[in-house]
């Protein structure tokens, strides 16, 4: 299944010079969204994965599934504010602003390997901050997982030499 051809482009979109990858097409189409889980978990099924760690929101989308997929749990990473509870936060740029993270201080045990999983990586802020929180926990981040990755942005750059899967490329 080719699933570049389920994911609508909207140019300028959240301002003028970005070229948003939407994923609501693919999303709407379950047979599509059902593909995109199965091979994201075909791909990491060897790797010794403890749980998935996905940003908030369409980290969610893509994360919580797969980890059903593979059998493992899922800890949300959630903007500022989000989350009950006692939690440790990081800031990072966005490809078009800024913004704050947060996970719960007890998400994730010292030792657990942890696989990041949001739609789209870009220019990698959000993950490599993803990565950080999972650190300050202790967690070993054994790679990133994506539905679409924009190569002009370079983000695996950021990412420490995670290992990055992505299933579109831009």
């Amino acid at each position: 299944m080719n699933f570049k051809d389920y994911i609508r482009v909207i140019e300028d979109f959240p301002q003028p010079g970005i070229s948003f990858k939407d994923i609501t097409t693919l999303l709407r189409d379950g047979q599509a969204y059902k593909a995109v889980i199965e091979e994201l978990a075909r791909l990491l099924k060897d790797k010794e994965i403890d749980c998935i760690a996905g940003p908030e929101a369409r980290g969610f989308v893509i994360g919580a599934p797969l980890a059903i997929a593979l059998g493992v749990g899922f800890v949300p990473i959630r903007k500022s504010g989000k989350l009950p509870g006692v939690t440790i936060e990081a800031d990072y740029a966005l490809e078009y602003g800024k913004d704050k993270l947060a996970m719960h201080n007890d998400a994730i045990a010292p030792g657990q390997k942890v696989l990041i999983a949001d739609d789209l990586l870009a220019t990698g802020g959000t993950i490599a901050t993803s990565i950080n929180l999972v650190k300050q926990l202790g967690g070993e981040v054994v790679g990133a997982a994506f539905l679409i990755e924009l190569l002009e942005l370079n983000g695996r750059d950021k990412l420490d030499g995670i290992e990055v899967f992505s299933l579109v490329q831009y």
